[in-house]
This record gives C-alpha cells, sequence and structure tokens, in this order.
C-alpha cells in the first residue's frame, strides 16, 4: 500500500532544498520516513513453542505520522470514557472565515489559540446566560480541507445541558436543540475579532508573506470591517449514538491526521492522486502533495485538544462530579463498557483480530525481545537541514 512516507522518500530531499521549511515540519518529514523502519529499532517476538520470530519495528510517535495514532487515540478515549456523563451531546463546529487563512498561515500559534479559546467560551458563556448552566465541553482543532487545503476549523462536543449555577440540578435542553446557531456566530465572531483587534495594535502578529498588505494599518481595518459585516459559520447537531458512542465518535477527530494513507491512491508520473470524498479523486504534484501536507503541522507544544466548562481540568474533582451524581438515576456504564485497549497488539487484535501475541504458525506464545537500531545510516533516516534563517 502506498504511503506518505512513500512521497517523503522519493520527494522530500528536493523539497526541502527548494522551500523554506520550518524545523517543526523538517521533524515531520524526518520521523514519516523512519517510522518504523529499521533506523528507529524495535523488538523481536518469539515463540516460545517452536521458535519462529518476529521483527516490528519502532513507530516515531510524531502526532502528524498517519501510522502512530491508534494507541494515543485509544488512551485518550479510556480517560474520556471516565469522565462522560449520562446525557444526550451536540457536535459543534466553528470555522475560520477564508479571509484568515493567510494571517493564520503566518501565525498559527496566535489564532489557532483565539479559534480554540474563542469558542470554548462562547459555549460556556451561552449555556450560561441562556440556560443557566455550565455545559461541558471538549474540542479538537483540525486546519484542513479533504483536499489537504487550509481550512481551520474547532470540532466540539457539548453537553445536551449543564450543571445549575447554584450547582442544585441537572439542566437538560431538548435532545434536538442547543443554542442558537447565529447567536453562537455573532459571539465567537465578536469575541475572535476582539483578540485579534489587540493583537495586532500590540505589534504581536507576523504580516509578511501572503499576510504583507496588512502590515497597512488602513487594510487590516478594512479587512476588520468586513469580519464584522460578515456571518461567520457554526454547524451544530446531535452526534450519532448514546452517550458512549460520542466519545467514540469525536476520538476520530482527536487523532485524525490531514490526510491518512489509506485515501492515497497513486504516485506516479501524473504526480500524486489521493480520494477527496467517495470515489472523487485530485492529482497534484508531489512537491504541491507535500506544501500541503506541511500546511498542517501545527507549531511545538501546541495543545489541539482542550477542555472548557464542567470538563476543564480544575472542574473535573468537583462540579463534574455533582453533575454525574445528579444524573445518576442513569445507569452509568460499566467498567467492561468503558474499557478499550491501549496496548498496540490489543488494537491490532480489536480492529483485525489478529493476536500477536500468540505464534502465527503453530498458535503458542510469543516473547517480546528488545532490538536495537540495525541500520542507522540509511539514506532515508536524513534529509538537509532545515531553513532556520
Amino acid at each position: 500500500m502506498l504511503e506518505v512516507a512513500d512521497i517523503v522518500r522519493a520527494h522530500g530531499a528536493a523539497f526541502v532544498r527548494a522551500h523554506a521549511v520550518t524545523p517543526a515540519q523538517h521533524a515531520v518529514l524526518r520521523d514519516i520516513v523512519r517510522c518504523r523502519t529499521a533506523a528507529l529499532g524495535g523488538h523481536v517476538d518469539v515463540c516460545d513453542e517452536c521458535g519462529h520470530a518476529e521483527i516490528s519495528y519502532n513507530s516515531c510517535r510524531n502526532r502528524h505520522c498517519a501510522k502512530c495514532q491508534a494507541v494515543p487515540q485509544a488512551r485518550w478515549l479510556t480517560q474520556r470514557l471516565a469522565r462522560i456523563l449520562p446525557t444526550h451531546y451536540f457536535h459543534v463546529v466553528f470555522t475560520l472565515p477564508s479571509e484568515l487563512r493567510a494571517l493564520a498561515l503566518a501565525n498559527s500559534s496566535a489564532l489557532y489559540d483565539m479559534l480554540l479559546a474563542c469558542a470554548g467560551e462562547t459555549l460556556v458563556e451561552l449555556g450560561r446566560d441562556r440556560l443557566g448552566a455550565q455545559l461541558g465541553v471538549t474540542e479538537v482543532l483540525h486546519t484542513w480541507t479533504r483536499e489537504l487545503l487550509l481550512h481551520p476549523h474547532a470540532h466540539c462536543i457539548v453537553t445536551g445541558g449543564g450543571l445549575s449555577l447554584d450547582g442544585s440540578r441537572w439542566v437538560s435542553t431538548r435532545p434536538d436543540y442547543l443554542l442558537p446557531v447565529r447567536v453562537l456566530g455573532d459571539l465567537f465572531r465578536g469575541k475572535f475579532l476582539a483578540r485579534l483587534v489587540a493583537a495586532y495594535d500590540a505589534g504581536e502578529l507576523r504580516l509578511d508573506g501572503a499576510a504583507a498588505k496588512l502590515a497597512d494599518a488602513k487594510n487590516f481595518a478594512r479587512l476588520r470591517d468586513k469580519l464584522y459585516r460578515n456571518k461567520w459559520v457554526v454547524y451544530c447537531k446531535p452526534p450519532f449514538g448514546g452517550a458512549h458512542e460520542v466519545f467514540k465518535y469525536i476520538g476520530r477527530y482527536t487523532h485524525r491526521v490531514g490526510l491518512s494513507n489509506r485515501r492515497l491512491v497513486a504516485l506516479d508520473e501524473r504526480g500524486v492522486t489521493f480520494r477527496t470524498r467517495g470515489d472523487a479523486t485530485v492529482t497534484v504534484s508531489p512537491d504541491e502533495f507535500l506544501r500541503r501536507f506541511l500546511l498542517h503541522v501545527l507549531p511545538k507544544g501546541f495543545v489541539k485538544i482542550r477542555h472548557y466548562g464542567l470538563l476543564a481540568a480544575s472542574n473535573v474533582p468537583t462540579k463534574l462530579a455533582v453533575a454525574a451524581r445528579l444524573l445518576a438515576s442513569v445507569t452509568p456504564p460499566t467498567v467492561a463498557e468503558a474499557r478499550v485497549a491501549v496496548d498496540f497488539r490489543e488494537v491490532l487484535l480489536a480492529l483485525t483480530g489478529v493476536d500477536l501475541r500468540r505464534c502465527p504458525r503453530c498458535g503458542g506464545n510469543m516473547t517480546r525481545h528488545p532490538l536495537s537500531i540495525l541500520d542507522p545510516d540509511q539514506p532515508f533516516a536524513a534529509l538537509p537541514p532545515p531553513d532556520t534563517s
């Protein structure tokens, strides 16, 4: 099967030489080509019965690598399922207007932080003002379209109600209605633009590249006024399934990368072909493919999964616990229902039915032994150094 790593091996070095790649982007390319190869070492599983051996190489664990997300996602789900409330939930998506994409490209950390903070604050504030309750919110940043173009947006899973402000009761919403989306959009717009203007006035934004024209205060003022006039898109609907399905649903978003290997179709003389929606495909040059792929590398240390309201860390042992007690009339998940595999071998068994702990030849027990780095100098393990100028 074709992988992103194959494209990086074939064209990554030329791309790095031709473009100003950041250290973070360079690290992603380096890790992807080394992932699950001898360059990172690994382990050998040996059958106690027949002596059959299976070599497995280590993962790079880079959060932008398509091959390294199953185990972190499973661990995240284990933690989230312990905090789920037996109520209905909503899926809310906040999207940045297209006019801000150039500015977001030059100031990804600042604008993505504004996006997540303003989305969370908007939901919590409207829950308090409209419902008289504190909602629980988990949000995840995504930055891409199916064509790998820049499209920053925040996926939020929101409790269908909240803890009353005096902490005495659970205030439920209708199963099919959370809050008015127009009001959500207007409040989100106001909060975001207030932060953006403050950052601009303080000289905290980079204004180069595609955003260079905004260095002129008149151009920025025109953009600001246009954004205040426009309607900002907010999408809201209940997610499918009951309470247990909610975080499994959002789990598909938390550790997703811009493009999975299974969406790749071909790498040939025409370029890179990958699926968009359904059977539709798009073909771009390898250079353009890598450019688009690297648009979605997040700044080092950026936290893309955040929690607000009842699910904020400070409220989990207090307000969330109170809400859970108030909702206790609904049977909570049992330990067996809430358990999610966290070992890679268990994840693979759950997904494919293949048990790596059993010998594929005789069914005996496989014992794991560490394996040293076999070939650290293989050609694809290194790329030209990043441009740090």
